[in-house]
């Protein structure tokens, strides 16, 4: 498959020339190098850098970094929504069946450390729901299903599913939930570690299912005018 340009081409095919081959020459010596223009090359490694394939810093120079699907799809993913908030909805659609499909193989690969801190994630949401005022375990709930995913050996569906979680921050999801909502989803993702530190791997897909489908009892819709979220306004978390 042939790239779209030549510093894309570059970076894979330098990765075994040199002594540190993350490290990208001077622009002068690439262009030089390359047969490219310096304003195209700017243009091209602006490209690559927005994709996520290299860095820019002060001290350390251009770097070529671990590829990560997550930028690519996140970039994309916010102008979606951007033009059309609905868009979420359609995302969040493929992430859960994406989760579902994956759920075995993710859950069968997953340690005893890893179920440790998927308890340890259970009770600090567990305590943000029982203060006064009660907290939305945001954070708590991304970590949770991240972890859940996060010895999958597939750096697509790790990028799918990261995007996902910017995606609910940026389109408010994580601020304002009625609490009975947000305890019933909570009593699920306490049924799914449960389940998952038990070995009992069908019981927690069950489980995993059940919960996504409060999704379509009354939920926060991304389309929802902004001035509708309020700590007053009766709505539900538009997503699990």
């Amino acid at each position: 498959m042939r790239l779209s340009s030549e510093f894309l081409c570059y970076l894979v095919g330098s990765r075994n020339n040199n002594s540190d081959p993350d490290r990208i020459p001077p622009l002068a010596q690439l262009s030089k190098e390359l047969g490219v223009s310096i304003s195209s090359l700017r243009e091209q490694m602006e490209v690559a850098r927005t994709m996520g394939f290299i860095e820019v810093r002060p001290r350390t120079g251009i770097r070529r970094v671990p590829y990560s699907f997550f930028p690519a799809v996140h970039e994309s993913l916010s102008y979606s929504i951007a033009l059309d908030r609905s868009q979420f909805l359609k995302f969040a659609d493929m992430r859960n069946k994406l989760e579902a499909a994956y759920w075995y193989e993710a859950v069968q690969r997953l340690t005893p450390e890893d179920h440790e801190a998927l308890q340890s994630l259970m009770a600090r949401a567990w305590e943000k729901l029982r203060t006064h005022p009660v907290q939305i375990p945001h954070t708590e709930h991304r970590e949770l299903h991240l972890t859940i995913y996060g010895r999958l050996d597939n750096v697509f569906v790790q990028g799918i599913l990261e995007a996902y979680w910017k995606a609910y921050e940026a389109v408010g999801l994580n601020m304002y939930a009625d609490y009975k909502y947000l305890e019933h989803v909570w009593e699920y993702h306490q049924q799914i570690v449960d389940a998952i530190c038990r070995g009992d791997y069908q019981a927690g897909y069950e489980a995993l299912v059940e919960h996504k489908d409060l999704l379509l009892h009354g939920p926060l819709r991304p389309d929802q005018p902004a001035n509708d979220l309020s700590p007053n306004h009766n709505s539900h978390g538009g997503s699990l």
